[in-house]
């Protein structure tokens, strides 16, 4: 084969620089949007903090821009600035950006974050490790002890066989001398490990882990303890499965001792490690207000949700025309970064208004009646309100919470699938979620509602599901069979 040039002429789609930096300040949550604004801060000089009031952003007021309105972003000194990059530049070819300062504040500064610093991350391993020390034990049980909580999992489980925790001991701890260590000797450590907060920890499996747990209750109901213990130490599968009949004719327990058995098992924890889980919360800040006034309903941007920023009068003012010097191109570059910077938040912010309020017009049932009155939603009827791509409503919408009067909702939770009625309309999909959450909660718990007579249910409100679908959205509520759901009278 010879080679040869060839001449193509070919079309292709290429983002510019600014369109680059939109997209990627709309798909971003509120929290990396701080982040995000505050790396724009520190790196870049034309950028301050506003601390004036500005009026609320709604669905009927007025634009508010980020910025001030005294500040003159279209100055005399933008007259050499261009208004696009190419699209085969970059920002680190145009500008040359200052990089994020090494201190251990934001600023550099010596900010230190006193609500971190007092936050503990304890662990269970932390937690038993600390109640160990705490206890008088020679230097060879607490060997053990510690080999032993090394086989602990989050849960409190012992999840590793004790003949192997004491084989590994005795291979790696015991190798150079003659002593070993027997099983009764580790069996006797487990139990006293046994006994420490919280109560249930250390067990080999659920049937064991409540006997310690009952163990450790007040006698309150003494009799009532005693069907607790006999139950879950012999017929703890036949209370696991609901089967109850069979359970008082092997127990010889009558329906009322049972039934106060059960009370006191269900007061028990079948995963006490979740008692010392002291992961940091995350906290949402919801980046869209909802409220109700005068019976009209208004939809505003969270004004806290992220710091508002300006161009800083007095160096912009320092920008000079026909000045080619290394500074004043500094000072030129930067200021034409703060601006596109600017133009992108405002655009997200238009951008994320416009979507909410949509979303508020078209699910205002909701607003008014909850999740039973909620309509069929996808991406494309909002971005054929907005006009706007499919793709951009996507973006808005993820890691984009709105606050309503009925609580903290994520933007994607208004969008449902829809399930033809017998009246020609359709339903959402979340709406029969929440009707089928709503029968279950009425249902009589000696006799639970299947699957089939769900359906049945709902097609007697002109609503056709098949049962399998009843069988997904009730797995997607978390909410167990007919059969697991079944309790005494």
């Amino acid at each position: 084969m010879k080679p040869s040039l060839q001449l193509k002429i070919s079309q292709q789609l290429t983002m510019t620089p600014q369109l680059q930096q939109a997209i990627r300040l709309l798909q971003l949550s509120t929290l990396d949007l701080q982040q995000e604004i505050q790396e724009a801060l520190d790196s870049n000089p034309m950028l301050e903090v506003s601390e004036e009031e500005t009026a609320p952003r709604d669905s009927e007021s007025e634009p508010v821009t980020t910025t001030s309105e005294d500040t003159p972003i279209d100055g005399e000194w933008n007259e050499q600035i261009p208004v696009e990059l190419a699209t085969d530049s970059s920002w680190e070819d145009t500008f040359q950006s200052a990089g994020l300062s090494s201190g251990p504040g934001p600023s550099g500064g010596d900010n230190t974050d006193f609500e971190s610093a007092d936050r503990s991350d304890e662990t269970l391993t932390d937690h038993l490790l600390w109640q160990l020390n705490l206890t008088p034990m020679t230097d060879l049980d607490r060997a053990i002890a510690m080999s032993i909580i090394d086989g602990i999992d989050q849960d409190g489980y012992l999840r590793v066989d004790l003949d192997e925790v004491v084989a590994n001991f005795n291979d790696e701890t015991l190798a150079d001398t003659e002593e070993t260590v027997e099983l009764d000797e580790a069996e006797a450590v487990l139990r006293r490990l046994q006994q420490f907060d919280p109560p249930g920890v250390a067990a080999r499996d659920l049937r064991e882990c409540l006997l310690i747990q009952l163990d450790q209750l007040p006698d309150s109901d003494e009799q009532a303890m005693q069907d607790a213990r006999r139950v879950v130490d012999q017929y703890l599968p036949l209370l696991g499965s609901h089967d109850y009949k069979q359970l008082m004719r092997r127990s010889k327990l009558k329906e009322v001792q049972l039934q106060a058995a059960i009370q006191v098992i269900q007061s028990l924890n079948p995963r006490p490690g979740s008692l010392v889980d002291l992961r940091e919360p995350e906290y949402v800040i919801p980046d869209v207000i909802v409220k109700k006034e005068r019976g009209v309903w208004k939809v505003s941007l969270n004004g806290e949700a992220a710091p508002k920023v300006r161009i800083n009068d007095n160096y912009a003012g320092l920008v000079r025309r026909a000045d080619n010097s290394a500074d004043n191109t500094y000072l030129r570059n930067h200021l034409q970064e703060a601006r596109w910077f600017l133009k992108s938040l405002q655009s997200r912010n238009d951008t994320l208004l416009k979507v909410a309020s949509k979303i508020v017009e078209h699910q205002q049932d909701f607003l008014e009646f909850g999740e039973e009155a909620m309509k069929p939603l996808v991406l494309h009827d909002i971005a054929q309100a907005v006009e706007m791509h499919e793709s951009t409503i996507s973006r808005v919408t993820t890691q984009k919470f709105m606050h309503t009067p009925r609580g903290l909702f994520e933007l994607k939770y208004f969008f449902s699938s829809h399930v033809s009625t017998a009246s020609g309309g359709e339903c959402s999909s979340t709406a029969i979620r929440a009707i089928i959450k709503k029968l279950i909660a009425a249902e009589n718990v000696a006799k639970p509602l299947s699957d089939s007579k769900i359906t049945k249910l709902l097609e007697e409100q002109g609503i056709k599901v098949a049962r399998r679908t009843i069988a997904k959205y009730r797995e997607a509520l978390n909410i167990p069979p007919s059969n697991e759901r079944k309790r005494l009278v």
